[in-house]
Parts: structure tokens; C-alpha cells; sequence
């Protein structure tokens, strides 16, 4: 009986995607449907913001007195101090909650991750290496992942500090350290969960959780928004249609 209760489970179990390896295999193109970019606590709607609940795991961000005052003066200056409007790299975890699109390309030793938004591409290293002894400090971080039975475990560290974490003017420094666990509900959702420390601008290790959703719509395909050429359109003319 008790084989058979084991059986019932395996086969209740989600099917999900699997590499040659027997590894999830996450390739794909993915997106959120939360309003966590806007602001990832919980917030009513703005003129430039629709509302959410935020992702926040308690819904307040613990800051540090002095960082919270200057993330008060990142928020009041949002509409022309995001990063993301000067077609910065939107970095991690930001690009996983932007409202724009991400496709992953897995092998089995990493994981490339291109967002639809910027240019800056992510590499996962799933080989067992480990993070560089004499580091630059990357817009991306360092991501560094390992197999937790079937949850992909990334540890991500040396960043720079000239990103934000939303349109609401979070922050963080260059101390900044997330470990990311991205781990199937089922074969087209992913349930996706990251730890943010950073001892210069908070004052504990906090968490959030957004679920992702796989693009399945026909010939669905990224289209790419380097923003950062708006400017040279006017150079550029689009032949003029017949």
C-alpha cells in the first residue's frame, strides 16, 4: 500500500520541462504579469503607476535611516532619475519583474538569460565555478547557480551601483548580494524567489516573490527595445512604405 501511495505521488507530481541532464530545463520566453517594476512594496495607483501589493515578503523594504530618506528623494525624482530612461541595463533581479519580456537559453553548463529591454546579456554559470577572486564591479553582477534537487540556486554578487531596483526609486549599493531559487509550478509557470542584502543600504536581508509565465502565443519572439538608439532615428529613416 505504501508503494502505491508513492506511485500516486510521483505521477500527481507537475510535468515539467527537463534538459538531457534530468535538470529543469528553463528555456523559454518568460514574463510577469505583477506591477512590482512600478514599486515593489505595496501601492496604490499613481499617474504614473497602476497599483499592485508589491512582492515584498512583510511589504515594507527595511532600509537603513539615511538610505531610506535618500530613496524618498530617488522616488520624488523618478521621472527623470530612473536609470531605465537612460536605457541602463536594468540588472537583478529587476529584469525578471520588468514588464517587458526575457528569453532563457540553458545548457548544462549555464544558463543565458537576453531580456527584450537594454542590451546587457546574463550568463548563469551552472559548472561549478565560483565567483572571481579579483572582480569588476558589473552592471549584471557575477551569477554563479548549482542544483537544489530541482531548484536552481543562483548566488549573484559584484555589482555596480548605478541601478535602481524599480520605478519607485529603490535602490541599493555596490555591496549588493542576491541569491536567486527558480523552481517550476508547472511546465509553463515559474515560481521565482530572491534574497537582496546589502549592509550599506539595509538593515536586514529581505525577500520577494513573483511567479512567471511562459510565452506561448504563435510565433511569439522578443523584439528588441535598445532604447538607447531612440536618438539616432531621425539619421536612420525608415524607408517610406509604397
Amino acid at each position: 500500500m505504501w508503494n502505491d501511495a508513492v506511485a500516486l505521488a510521483k505521477d500527481a507530481s507537475p510535468k515539467i520541462p527537463r534538459a538531457l541532464n534530468g535538470k529543469p530545463d528553463f528555456s523559454g520566453i518568460w514574463q510577469t504579469l505583477s506591477a512590482a517594476d512600478y514599486d515593489l512594496e505595496p501601492h496604490a495607483g499613481r499617474e504614473d503607476a497602476p497599483p499592485g501589493p508589491g512582492i515584498v515578503d512583510g511589504d515594507v523594504i527595511p532600509y537603513l535611516p539615511a538610505a531610506l530618506e535618500k530613496k524618498k528623494k530617488n522616488f520624488a525624482a523618478r521621472a527623470t532619475d530612473d536609470p531605465r530612461l537612460k536605457c541602463f541595463a536594468l540588472s537583478v533581479p529587476r529584469t525578471v519583474y520588468y514588464p517587458e519580456p526575457f528569453q532563457i537559453f540553458q545548457r548544462a553548463r549555464d544558463l543565458t538569460v537576453v531580456p527584450e529591454f537594454g542590451y546587457a546579456i546574463r550568463t548563469i554559470h551552472t559548472n561549478g565555478t565560483d565567483h572571481p577572486d579579483d572582480p569588476n564591479d558589473w552592471w549584471l553582477g557575477d551569477s554563479r547557480g548549482h542544483w537544489e534537487g530541482d531548484t536552481l540556486v543562483v548566488d549573484v554578487k559584484d555589482f555596480n551601483e548605478d541601478t535602481w531596483l524599480d520605478r519607485a526609486g529603490n535602490f541599493h549599493s555596490d555591496a549588493l548580494h542576491v541569491v536567486e531559487r527558480w523552481k517550476y509550478l508547472d511546465a509553463n509557470t515559474i515560481d521565482y524567489k530572491a534574497t537582496i542584502e546589502d549592509a550599506k543600504v539595509f538593515s536586514r536581508p529581505w525577500n520577494i516573490e513573483v511567479q512567471l509565465y511562459r510565452h506561448r502565443e504563435k510565433n511569439f519572439q522578443l523584439i528588441e527595445n535598445y532604447c538607447a538608439t531612440h536618438s539616432f532615428d531621425k539619421y536612420y529613416p525608415l524607408p517610406a512604405a509604397e
